[in-house]
């Protein structure tokens, strides 16, 4: 098929491109990462004004309305910015999730906060370092109240809610849960611009999101959509790494010559720009996917994010292997994007999980 974003989506690419050279250059994404601030108020805030936090949400619920092709050209921007915002946790990922479960009371309690930007969400999961599975979720709710821990929850210390997967007397189901008292604890990950944290929830009450038992399947839906999203922040920062690598090659000399004329490092920009194309390829019809709810949205998810993650840790890890020496250096920012691509890699579950969901939606995979 052949698909490509309008030009009314491209306006506003451009328009949040701009937006974010402006007040969120790599100056700023260095200030939180340094422990300056949590995350980055101003641009959360100017975001908001911009009303892109509720891109995707429909005006009825205080939000933008347009979709989510827009929506994915936003989080390659942020992407390609690094911009240091709870952007992804709470977009693409609590947002949705009230979105595709909450009651009407709930979308209209929850999202006009979450639109504008006035709300912070997240999503809480992980209870151990292990991977994700159903068996492995213990935090609990009953009588309206959850206890437990979960672990690394990204944009931990600056969110005001969390969407929360939990047991029950039913099964797994997903909660809406106000962050307010609960007990916080900073946790170091190689991206210190997540402000991640562990949470631990005694007797704090919730509201439930749609049917209990149906968690799990609600659990992977949600991600599956995510992935989309997560994959446009990946190709948005592979590109930029591509970008940096391919301007330092053209400037820098050596023996009289520019290093890019160089066999070897033509190789690695030719593989780093390949891999790019193919996760932007798979990232596009992933999108269109996304839009319409298309049936094969879970094939097309998982492909964008294997591909999109192959490409953003590449084209990171080349970008200062090209810059040499220098790459490796706190002063050049080369280990910015290798951070970010190194945590998006395993944000919704690592590698090998996608690749697993890859197989199991193919056509004929249960035979």
């Amino acid at each position: 098929m052949n698909f490509d974003f309008s030009s009314e989506h491209r306006m506003i690419q451009e328009q949040v491109q701009r937006f974010l050279s402006d007040q969120s250059p790599l100056s700023v994404h260095r200030a939180v990462m340094e422990g300056e601030q949590l995350q980055a108020s101003s641009v959360w805030k100017g975001m908001a004004e911009m009303g892109l936090q509720g891109t995707a949400i429909p005006e009825a619920y205080g939000g933008v309305g347009a979709g989510y092709l827009p929506l994915c050209l936003v989080a390659q921007e942020l992407g390609a910015a690094l911009a240091p915002v709870p952007f992804s946790s709470s977009v693409y990922l609590a947002s949705e999730a009230i979105g595709l479960y909450g009651s009407d009371a709930q979308k209209e309690n929850w999202l006009p906060k979450l639109a504008n930007g006035e709300l912070i969400g997240t999503f809480a999961v992980a209870e151990n370092l292990a991977e994700i599975t159903e068996s492995h979720v213990s935090t609990a709710v009953k009588d309206g109240a959850l206890n437990g821990t979960k672990l690394v929850v990204p944009h931990g210390l600056v969110a005001d809610i969390a969407v929360v997967l939990a047991s029950s007397a039913d099964g797994l189901c997903l909660v809406v849960a106000p962050l307010d008292g609960v007990a916080r604890k900073p946790v170091d990950v190689i991206d210190p611009t997540l402000a991640a944290a562990t949470l631990d929830f005694e007797n704090t009450p919730v509201e439930m999101l749609g049917a209990q038992g149906k968690g799990w399947s609600q659990f992977e839906t949600v991600l599956h959509r995510a992935a989309v999203l997560f994959a446009f922040e990946q190709i948005g920062g592979a590109s930029r790494a591509l970008d940096m690598a391919v301007d330092y090659a053209k400037d820098r000399f050596a023996f009289g010559r520019p290093i890019g004329s160089f066999q070897a490092l033509k190789h690695m920009m030719a593989d780093m720009y390949v891999a790019l194309k193919l996760a932007e390829s798979n990232a596009y019809y992933a999108a269109w996917a996304l839009e319409n709810n298309a049936p094969d949205l879970h094939l097309a998810a998982a492909t964008a994010r294997v591909s999109a993650t192959q490409a953003s840790q590449l084209c990171a890890r080349d970008n200062i292997q090209v810059h040499g020496g220098m790459g490796f250096t706190w002063a050049y920012d080369c280990h910015l994007f290798y951070r970010r691509a190194n945590y998006l890699s395993v944000a919704l579950g690592g590698l090998n999980r996608w690749e697993d969901r890859l197989i199991e939606a193919l056509p004929g995979a249960a035979a």
